[in-house]
C-alpha cells in the first residue's frame, strides 16, 4: 500500500486489481467525498466514463463512496474526458470524475479528477486524497456501491458548447472519423453532421472490449484507408476518452499534434490572438516544429510529458495554445484540458477559412526522424544510479554534436523506460535509439 496511486494522469491500472479493486475504488470515493464536503452541504459531483465494460461498476463504487459522505452524484454515462471537464467547470459541480484509461486496452481503466475550475487536481490535493485512501484501507470498512442512472441532458450541454464555438459551417466537407470505439462514438458523428459535413464513421460500435483495438489515435491504418478510398477531405481519429486527436490529410499524410500546433499557432498569431507569440509543448515535440516556429517568430516553451504540465506552464505564461505531439492540444480560450473534438473543430475551421487542405497547411513542416522505444523495466531507478546507461546517452549526444536530441524518461502509468532519439539522419537515429534501449534492457529490464 506504500505505492503512490496517482500517476501523471490520475489513478490507472487493470480493472479489478489494485489500485482499481473494489475496496480501493470505494475508498477513493469516500476520500474524495471527505475532501469536497469540508464546509459544504451536499456538494454535487459529476461522473462520466468511456466505453470499457468496467466503467459502470467503477462508477457505482465511486458514487457509493461519495454519497456515504453526503455528496450527491450525477452520472453522464459515456462521455469524453474534456466533456467532464467542461461540465464540471460550467455547472454546479464541486468535482468531476472521469473513468477512463485513455488509449490503453479495455482491461485497463483509470480515474481522473477535476476540480470545480475544470482543472485536474493539484499534486498536493491528490496526495491528501491518497493518504486518506491508505488510512481508510486500514479500517476495512464495508464496500457499498450505489446504482447510477444516466442523465441524458449532460452530454447535450457539451455538444451545444462545441457547436457554438465554430464560426463557419462545414457544408460540402467530407470527413472520415475514427472514434476508436470509445467515448466519442456518438458525439463526434453528430457534431460534424450538425455542422453540415458529410461523415464517414469507422470504429463507432463499442462492445466494452474493443476500445482502442487496432483503431483510434494510436492505430491510423483503417482511418488512412478510409480517407484514401472515399476521397475524404480530412480524416480524424480519437483515442478512447477523446482528449486527443490525430489527423489524416487527403493525400494520406499523417498530421500529428506538432503539425496541429504549427497550423493553429499561425492562425492565432495572424488573428492577434496568440499572447506573447508563445506556444507551450513538451520535450517530445519534434525539432522540426521548433525550427518552423523560429522562422515564424513564435516562441516554443517545452515542459515534461503530460498535458497537466503543459497546462500549468500555459497558465504561468498566459499562453492560449499548448499541446503534445501525441494529439493532446489545449485551446485555453475554450477549455482547460486537451479536447480532441475541439481540436478537430479548430483545425477544420482554419482549413475552411484558408480554402486549403491539411497537405497545404503543413507542407513546410520538416519532420526530423524520431524513434521511440519502450523498454519494460523491473523498477524505475534514476539514470544517475546506472552509470552504463548514462555513459551510453553521453556517447550518443556527443556523436550528434548538437544536431540531434536524446530523451530517456519513465512512463508515469506503466513500468516502462521510454527512449526517444531524434536527428537529421534516420539510420543514425535508429542505431542510437537501439543502442540506448539495449543498455537499459541489460541493466534494468524486466
Amino acid at each position: 500500500m506504500g505505492k503512490e496511486l496517482f500517476g501523471t494522469d490520475g489513478i490507472r491500472g487493470v480493472a479489478g486489481d489494485y489500485p482499481l479493486d473494489p475496496a480501493t475504488v470505494y475508498a477513493f470515493g469516500v476520500a474524495l467525498g471527505h475532501d469536497i464536503t469540508q464546509g459544504r452541504s451536499s456538494p454535487e459531483v459529476l461522473i462520466g466514463a468511456d466505453t470499457r465494460e468496467s466503467g459502470p461498476w467503477i462508477a457505482e463504487l465511486v458514487a457509493g463512496g461519495l454519497e456515504s459522505c453526503g455528496a450527491r452524484v450525477r452520472y453522464a454515462g459515456v462521455i469524453t474526458t474534456p466533456g467532464v471537464a467542461y461540465l464540471t467547470r460550467t455547472g454546479e459541480f464541486q468535482a468531476g470524475v472521469m473513468i477512463s484509461a485513455s488509449h490503453n486496452p479495455y482491461r485497463d481503466n483509470g480515474i481522473k479528477v477535476f476540480g470545480h475550475s475544470g482543472f485536474k487536481l493539484p499534486d498536493a490535493e491528490e496526495h491528501a486524497i491518497e493518504r486518506e485512501i491508505f488510512k481508510l484501507a486500514q479500517e476495512s470498512r464495508p464496500v457499498c456501491p450505489r446504482p447510477v442512472s444516466v442523465d441524458v441532458t449532460l452530454d447535450r450541454q457539451y455538444l451545444e458548447f462545441l457547436v457554438s464555438s465554430v464560426s463557419v459551417r462545414f457544408d460540402g466537407m467530407k470527413l472520415a472519423v475514427d472514434c476508436g470505439n470509445g467515448a466519442s462514438y456518438k458525439l463526434a458523428p453528430e457534431l460534424f453532421c450538425r455542422l453540415g459535413a458529410e461523415v464517414l464513421t469507422v470504429c463507432a460500435e463499442p462492445d466494452g472490449r474493443n476500445i482502442n483495438l487496432n483503431c483510434g489515435a494510436l492505430h491510423l491504418e483503417r482511418l488512412r484507408e478510409a480517407v484514401l478510398a472515399s476521397h475524404a477531405d480530412f480524416g480524424v481519429a480519437f483515442d478512447g476518452d477523446a482528449d486527443r486527436a490525430i489527423f489524416v490529410a487527403r493525400s494520406g499524410k499523417i498530421v500529428d499534434g506538432d503539425a496541429v500546433l504549427l497550423t493553429s499557432a499561425r492562425a492565432l498569431k495572424a488573428a492577434g490572438r496568440l499572447p506573447g507569440h508563445t506556444v507551450v509543448s513538451t520535450v517530445m515535440a519534434n525539432l522540426g516544429l521548433e525550427k518552423a516556429f523560429e522562422r515564424d517568430g513564435i516562441r516554443m516553451v517545452r515542459t515534461p510529458v503530460g498535458d497537466k504540465y503543459v497546462l500549468e506552464e500555459m497558465e504561468r505564461l498566459g499562453a492560449r495554445l499548448g499541446g503534445e505531439q501525441s494529439g493532446h492540444v489545449i485551446f485555453r480560450e475554450y477549455a482547460t484540458t486537451g479536447d480532441g473534438l475541439l481540436t478537430a473543430l479548430r483545425l477544420f475551421e482554419v482549413a475552411r477559412m484558408a480554402g486549403v487542405g491539411l497537405d497545404e497547411l503543413t507542407a513546410d513542416l520538416t519532420v526530423y526522424p524520431q524513434r521511440l522505444v519502450n523498454v519494460r523495466v523491473r523498477e524505475k531507478k534514476g539514470l544517475t544510479e546506472l552509470p552504463a546507461v548514462a555513459a551510453e546517452i553521453r556517447r550518443v549526444e556527443e556523436a550528434f554534436g548538437g544536431a540531434g536530441r536524446v530523451l530517456v524518461r519513465f512512463s508515469g502509468t506503466e513500468p516502462l523506460a521510454r527512449v526517444m532519439v531524434e536527428g537529421p539522419n534516420l539510420e543514425q537515429v535508429e542505431s542510437f535509439c537501439a543502442s540506448i534501449a539495449e543498455v537499459i534492457r541489460r541493466e534494468m529490464g524486466a
